[in-house]
């Protein structure tokens, strides 16, 4: 019988409503199959763990990701499969994360989330959770796990955690993964895209349990003050900055904020260019408006989200020292989260 270990983190999914009171409250995750009694028809042994005080998405530090990367390590050797219940908010960053924190995985990570409450009659929450975990217990023809990476369930699809984002605030369809196909989608049967599920080249798992905070993010706008965000060109707080430009990468030729760029790059500091745009590629000097971050060391983030790309600094620069390395590295798609 294949265990799976459900880890309640907080959001929408675990709330029930108080009838005395009228307000959302979380529910005691030991009488799981008193809300979810379609969990028990299952041929699995389904254990669960809650964070000690379960938090709103919006709330999401890296040291709870720090947490949950904890949990799976202590837990690895136990259990065959693992699924994140985690409000939607934040969802893609946390997916994200962890797909480098777990390095080398070879189980499934399986976060999933809801829009209604759990406790409410229309709730998206059943659906997305019993389903995150039949595919967290799929196996193939050899009995290996069918998903051995860090994934998304909501809403009939699943998809690379690191290739997702939230697009919806009030549509049960929450996420989108417009440069990456989907990994599964659940009809009638679940239907498994196997020629796109990621296979890691690693011997084993690497649990890394320390992320930099001090990565920085600026999102352009047409006449866009940039003294106004000085500090983040600065070195000695942001040790790296992630720039959302428009379409294929560009930018305005404006001199300030070139000069702020090219300052702070030779201060060390380091530049990943990602397109706001929901889906498509960054093309460093396709257009001359990009040309100048060709000139000046500026790294294409190529397809990646801008949460992929937030986590990947936050990764690499609490894990390696080299800048030369952690700039190739940028280039190079370690789990799955660019196009090469």
């Amino acid at each position: 019988m294949r265990k799976i270990l459900l880890i309640y983190t907080g959001g929408t999914i675990g709330m029930v409503k108080d009838h005395r009171t009228g307000e959302l409250r979380s529910f005691n995750f030991n009488h799981l199959y008193e809300q979810v009694p379609e969990l028990e028809r299952f041929p699995l042994e389904i254990s669960s763990v809650s964070f000690d005080h379960p938090i709103d998405s919006s709330e999401m530090t890296l040291c709870h990701w720090t947490d949950l990367v904890e949990i799976i390590e202590k837990n690895y050797q136990h259990f065959d499969g693992f699924v994140i219940l985690h409000g939607s908010d934040t969802m893609a960053f946390t997916a994200s994360a962890l797909s480098f924190m777990l390095s080398g995985l070879r189980k499934p990570v399986i976060l999933t989330g809801s829009q209604l409450p759990i406790g409410t009659i229309r709730t998206d929450g059943k659906e997305n959770l019993i389903t995150a975990v039949e595919i967290a217990a799929a196996t193939d023809e050899l009995g290996e796990p069918i998903v051995q990476e860090v994934a998304v369930y909501f809403e009939y699809s699943l998809y690379r955690g690191n290739r997702c984002s939230k697009v919806s605030a009030n549509q049960f369809e929450a996420f989108q993964s417009p440069n990456y196909p989907e990994l599964a989608v659940a009809g009638v049967t679940i239907e498994y895209a196997f020629n796109k599920l990621f296979r890691t080249q690693e011997n084993e798992v690497i649990f890394t349990k320390k992320m930099t905070a001090s990565v920085g993010l600026i999102r352009l706008y047409p006449g866009i003050p940039v003294k106004s965000y000085a500090n983040l060109f600065d070195a000695s707080i942001n040790k790296a900055l992630v720039i959302e430009t428009f379409g294929a990468g560009n930018a305005p030729s404006n001199p300030e904020f070139q000069a702020f760029i090219t300052q702070y790059i030779e201060s060390g500091g380091i530049v990943l260019n990602v397109t706001q745009c929901s889906s498509g590629s960054v093309k460093q000097g396709a257009y001359q408006t990009s040309s100048f971050f060709e000139k000046v060391g500026v790294i294409s983030g190529k397809d990646m989200t801008t949460e992929a790309a937030l986590a990947k600094l936050q990764y690499l620069l609490a894990t390696e020292v080299n800048p030369d390395k952690i700039k190739r590295l940028l280039h190079t798609n370690l789990v799955g989260e660019i196009s090469d």
